[in-house]
């Protein structure tokens, strides 16, 4: 296909502009042009009338766990710890859940989000890795993808004590970083949906910590971490640590050093997850009793008093949301961007920024991903109606004219 014009709407370009009449060109799998006003379509372009509609960057799920089983049609009751965890019983096969996964990824593409960066695969193994390397060569549909390996403690009885050592942890480090993964997964804190008080647990020490920083840094890889208790951030932050989930008790130490290496550093509350569970999940067994034992409601009050803080103080907070789980499926990510305005004060240009431009810069990819500017590739959205001034547009996939990965449609349908 030859040149593409996007144009007769707005433009919201991801830098944090507002909005303007403009039109956008593309050429191959990168943008050619994005322009103010509307100009005459060169002979054999074809034109993409955007009337009533926005034209923005994809959007890009900085908290995805595409090896997680439900999505929007396919919900999966038995992974919902602590209620129900039956699907560890029937666990699939590799091809199986590879299969999943696969299927996962074009129910988040469906949903606008062009690439995505991994918070962590559900298994040992190497399914993300597959996952996304079927996707870059076009053998799948999916966003793009940063892969992540799975969510590791620091459980002397279930690693083995030698494992557990700084020696062992550096050494799981190693071992991900061979099978592919762009970035390894720590559980620095418990979680109080595993264990009473959960949350305020530390499972690595400084040491161990230490070594995780340098064999990442040795390996050429990410870590990405769940970090709920301040020491568990503090731990993050200080040995280089590049996401940071959840944050959702830190304390005002914790809070200056964010803030200090907001510039090498994301964090995400998956906030997606905690909204579900206390609003939405009685029908999964997760009713305001069962919300309160597991942590959420706690951790939804502590996120909504401290988020609007580090948005004050310049820290770059990603959407995701923890979605993959029968409450909170994948393909309804978008949710997040409203949560971003209701609960945390963003405006919806800034939510939008965080889903787009950060997306970007989490994915490594700054210099060609989450804004529209010449020579970036050319993902992006022809969205119904303005966005900027409405997150909750992007909930439906109706109001998705137009999804557009690296120049290729992956939909296109007139929205009038």
């Amino acid at each position: 296909m030859g040149e593409i014009v996007f144009t007769g709407g707005s433009v919201f370009d991801g830098t944090g502009r507002e909005p303007f009449p403009g039109e956008v060109v593309v050429r191959g799998d990168r943008i050619a042009a994005v322009r103010p006003g509307h100009s005459p379509a060169p002979e054999g372009a074809t034109v993409v009338d955007c009337a009533g509609a926005t034209v923005m960057p994809g959007l890009i799920e900085g908290h995805a766990h595409l090896t997680f089983p439900s999505a929007v049609g396919h919900l999966e009751p038995g992974f919902n710890p602590p209620v129900d965890v039956s699907f560890f019983g029937r666990p699939p096969t590799a091809e199986e859940h590879l299969a999943l996964a696969e299927r996962n990824a074009r129910i988040l593409l469906d949903a606008g989000f062009t690439s995505a960066y991994s918070a962590g695969s559900l298994t040992p193994g190497n399914v993300e890795v597959q996952l996304r390397d079927r996707i870059a060569a076009g053998e799948t549909p999916g966003p793009r993808l940063r892969a992540a390996s799975f969510e590791r403690d620091n459980n002397p009885v279930r690693h083995g004590a030698e494992n557990t050592t700084p020696t062992g942890v550096a050494r799981f480090i190693a071992e991900q970083a061979a099978l592919g993964f762009d970035s390894v997964k720590l559980l620095l804190s418990n979680d109080d949906v595993f264990v009473p008080g959960g949350s305020m647990q530390t499972q690595y020490t400084a040491e161990q910590a230490a070594a995780a920083g340098a064999a990442a840094r040795e390996a050429g890889v990410w870590l990405n971490c769940h970090a709920q208790n301040p020491e568990s951030i503090k731990l993050a932050v200080r040995n280089g640590f590049r996401s940071v989930y959840h944050c959702s008790y830190a304390d005002e130490e914790a809070l200056d050093l964010l803030e200090e290496h907001k510039d090498e550093l994301f964090a995400a509350p998956a906030v997606g997850i905690m909204w579900a569970n206390v609003h939405e999940a009685e029908e999964f067994g997760i009713d305001r009793a069962m919300a309160e034992r597991m942590g959420s409601v706690a951790q939804l009050e502590a996120q909504t008093a401290l988020y609007p803080e580090m948005r004050r103080r310049g820290i770059r907070v990603l959407p995701g949301g923890d979605y993959g789980f029968p409450q909170n499926p994948i393909g309804r990510n978008a949710r997040d961007l409203r949560l971003f305005v209701d609960l945390f004060g963003y405006t919806p240009a800034e939510a939008l920024v965080a889903a787009t431009k950060w997306g970007g810069e989490v994915m490594g990819m700054a210099d060609e991903l989450g804004v529209l500017a010449s020579g970036h590739l050319a993902d992006l959205l022809v969205v119904r109606g303005d966005p900027a001034r409405d997150v909750a547009l992007l909930q439906d996939p109706s109001n998705l004219g137009v999804i557009m990965q690296a120049g290729r449609f992956h939909k296109h349908t007139p929205l009038r």
